[in-house]
């Protein structure tokens, strides 16, 4: 699994960064201009603790997660 922003212009979306081999199938979301959310500051902590293990590579592979979601879920 790829995760990857960009904008659109001219009616397609331009990447900021990553590729996708022509021809994949991809799921666009897109958040409102105005769209907020409040997190608790333990919510806040979490996400910013995750987000630094993203930004050092302390990842999973999406093979590895799913395998995980199928034994525990």
């Amino acid at each position: 699994m790829k995760v990857a922003t960009g904008k659109v212009v001219d009616g397609q979306v331009i990447l900021d960064d990553g590729s996708f081999p022509e021809g994949a199938v991809v799921t666009v979301l897109a958040r409102d201009d105005d769209e907020t959310f409040v997190a608790s500051p333990e919510q806040e902590a979490e996400l910013l603790s995750v987000i630094a293990e993203v930004e050092r590579g302390d990842t999973v592979s999406s093979e590895l997660l799913l395998e995980r979601l199928r034994r525990y879920g």
